[in-house]
């Protein structure tokens, strides 16, 4: 079953997300799909829904907010599926659902959408413990876009080092794919200045309207601020106080305004990897934008002037690697989790999946056509700790082939992610 967004010059894409979704809704009485604006949840779920009896509320229209607020039994009360969308503008027609579930346990009873991460507002009465699934749906895939297979991440844990890639992909075309990002309206627009526009747009109005009403913020300008520091860090440890302190803000201020960024979907914390691994590994997280579109115009840059030497290609294109890596583990079959690996000896490895069963892959993201012994160097300090449970280190470079470099060891094309 296949999902499609179409964008808004009529450009037809597959979504990955609407089979898990779909099976979500056939047996399990709430399903919510979260997710950034404008990342296709509506679509998604108009295709959800398909020919059955629904009933359409959206939580943007005033009167039906009101209506929502003044009366929630009432607001939710319907026999066949009801469609919701931005619940997390009522946070307490949460609790109406439950009592309707509970009273009625058939599946498929709600569809909801949120652009907030709903499960972390303070104001929420009741999670729906066992009664709720929840799809993520970010902004297009690689694959999505080209119509390739999405499918590393399965992949790379059944061939280990075995798995082999060859592309046909320049630099430049990773810097224009850096550059654009995946949002539906982004990846439309024909020229690089009306992607501005849009992307310019989409942050001011994040900022303004969903940060603000999640935390009644006032100094919005500091909050843009902070977003800025932010994209200029991409791929780079959390540290609030060293933010705050380039733009004049706590670090408990820093923190909740980080925190907010993310209940929104405009960035990732991608947590420290230790599985005991001594005490010398570093606890704290690291960043990434959930569209490297957004931070490369927050950072200025093109697609030209990103392929010069002193360009920040090499922090963008990690985190663009780092939110492809995490849009595949909302569908891959293999269940694994992201993390990030780092010393106190400033050993590093930029990305570290573990799967259920303990397995391990370990990912370098380097800019580069050309990859070097030293560029494994935080792999091999990863293998050698971990044992078999080591699959495969993998250094994702800008270049043409997959190389050995030594046992487990391999340098394999970025476009690996979206093509094997």
């Amino acid at each position: 079953m296949k999902s499609v967004s179409q964008t808004p010059l009529g450009r037809v894409v597959p979504r990955h997300a609407l089979k898990p979704a779909a099976d979500a809704l056939s047996d399990t009485r709430v399903v919510l799909v979260n997710g950034a604006r404008q990342s296709g949840k509506s679509t998604l779920v108009r295709l959800l829904a398909g020919e059955r009896t629904a009933e359409w509320r959206t939580l943007d229209a005033p009167a039906v907010r009101q209506a929502a607020l003044e009366d929630p039994a009432g607001f939710v009360a319907f026999p066949d599926l009801m469609v919701i969308d931005e619940i997390q503008r009522v946070p307490e027609l949460m609790l109406a659902i439950k009592e309707q579930v509970d009273t009625d346990p058939r599946p498929g009873r709600y569809l909801l959408t949120g652009s907030a991460r709903v499960l972390g507002l303070r104001a929420l009465p009741d999670a729906l413990p066992g009664r709720m699934e929840t799809i993520e749906l970010w902004p297009f895939a690689q694959g999505e876009i080209d119509g390739s297979p999405d499918r590393f991440v399965d992949a790379i844990f059944a061939e280990g080092a075995e798995l082999r890639h060859t592309s046909a992909l320049s630099r430049a075309d990773y810097a224009e794919r850096v550059v654009r990002g995946g949002f539906p309206e982004a990846v439309a627009r024909t020229t690089p200045r009306r992607r501005e526009r849009f992307l310019d747009s989409y942050v001011s109005d994040l900022v303004a309207r969903d940060v603000s009403r999640l935390s009644e913020i006032e100094r919005t300008a500091e909050m843009r601020a902070l977003v800025r520091s932010v994209a200029a860090r991409s791929g780079q440890l959390l540290v609030g106080s060293s933010l705050g302190a380039a733009i004049g803000l706590s670090a408990a201020t820093v923190n909740r305004y980080l925190g907010l960024l993310e209940e929104v979907f405009l960035i990732k914390r991608v947590p420290a990897y230790s599985r005991n691994l001594g005490n010398r590994a570093v606890g704290t997280s690291k960043v990434a934008f959930v569209d490297s579109g957004v931070a490369a115009n927050l950072l200025g840059t093109d697609a030209r002037s990103l392929v010069r030497p002193e360009s920040p290609f090499g922090p963008l294109l990690e985190g663009f690697v780092l939110m492809e890596l995490a849009r595949q583990l909302t569908w891959s079959d293999e269940r694994a989790e992201l993390f990030h690996y780092r010393t106190k000896d400033k050993v590093e490895v930029d990305a570290v999946l573990e799967n259920r069963r303990g397995q391990v892959v370990g990912l370098e993201v380097k800019a580069s056509s050309t990859v070097r012994p030293d560029d494994f160097r935080g792999l091999r300090h990863l293998a050698a700790r971990l044992g078999d449970d080591f699959l495969a280190g993998v250094v994702l470079y800008t270049g043409a082939q997959t190389l050995p470099f030594g046992p487990r060891m391999r340098a394999v094309p970025v476009s690996a992610l979206w093509q094997v």
